[in-house]
């Protein structure tokens, strides 16, 4: 209780990706950090998620197939303003619903400040019965935990190949689904990200979005392995022209790797044989 002593001071929280010093505000749950812009958790703060509301019937779509995409432009941040992720949307849309036969949500809601990793599993991760299946694409620096799931499959520099990893939380929480599948695919870096500001505003894409849709594009029947090893074989070719199909990626010229991204990565809810297991979502 505040007895008219003004404004309960403010707690400092360690950044977890820079260890950087950041003020968290009296009440806050979250807070980003300045200079690398992740967002840590603040002790104590955890919140309870809010009853999950029906979810709206969006009309135009064929099956049960549904696709959120969001695009992160971070408008009027001077030199931060990127200048390709509306393209990326553009591009997924265009292959979700061309190739795919998704429709897409128009859902666009930032609210209640950040949203935490263990927060999107909770959400959309463990509700996930046996038959439903969740694929996320994340172009995006700090995106490799983004649904917190416990295994994360990698290229390996020991053995050459990818091979799983183990990251299930050591206090025994539950990250899998209620027997639904869950995939994340991402990217990996040396945390050193590339923001730049192009002087082709609408003509760039995101390098792992790009990497992705070619890799489908020219194998649409294709495993997990194949997929990932298919980008990194694209990415590692470097940022270039851009030569995607449809009437989005004909007037997109070229690729630009804004989030810092050097290899794709994938993380799940259970290890699988990646290498016979198709990819299709």
């Amino acid at each position: 209780m505040n007895c008219g002593r003004g404004p309960a001071p403010a707690t400092m929280v360690r950044c977890r990706q820079c260890s950087a010093s950041v003020a968290a505000p009296a009440g806050a749950r979250a807070v980003q950090c300045a200079q690398c812009c992740c967002v840590t958790r603040v002790s104590g703060a955890g919140r309870q998620l809010s009853v999950m509301r029906p979810i709206p019937n969006f009309g135009g779509g064929r099956g049960k197939k549904r696709a959120v995409l969001v695009g992160i432009k971070y408008t009027k941040t001077r030199a931060c303003e990127l200048r390709g992720p509306i393209n990326d949307v553009k591009c997924m849309r265009y292959l979700l619903t061309e190739r795919f036969g998704f429709a897409i949500c128009p859902v666009d809601s930032f609210q209640q400040g950040p949203i935490l990793d263990d927060e999107i599993n909770q959400a959309i991760v463990r509700p996930l019965v046996h038959g439903a299946k969740l694929h996320a694409i994340v172009d995006a620096c700090h995106s490799a935990t983004v649904l917190d799931l416990p295994y994360r499959c990698t290229f390996s520099k020991q053995y050459g190949c990818l091979r799983w990893m183990d990251e299930r939380p050591l206090n025994g929480a539950c990250k899998g689904t209620s027997g639904g599948k869950a995939v994340l695919i991402s990217g990996s870096s040396n945390g050193k990200t590339q923001m730049s500001v192009l002087p082709e505003p609408n003509a760039t894409i995101g390098a792992l979005t790009h990497s992705f849709i070619k890799a489908l594009e020219c194998e649409p029947r294709t495993t997990y392995g194949h997929l990932l090893t298919s980008m990194r074989t694209t990415m590692r070719a470097g940022a270039g022209n851009c030569s995607l199909q449809g009437p989005v990626g004909c007037s997109i010229r070229k690729v630009a790797n804004f989030s810092g991204v050097e290899e794709p990565q994938m993380s799940s809810a259970c290890k699988f044989d990646i290498n016979c297991e198709p990819f299709y979502m």
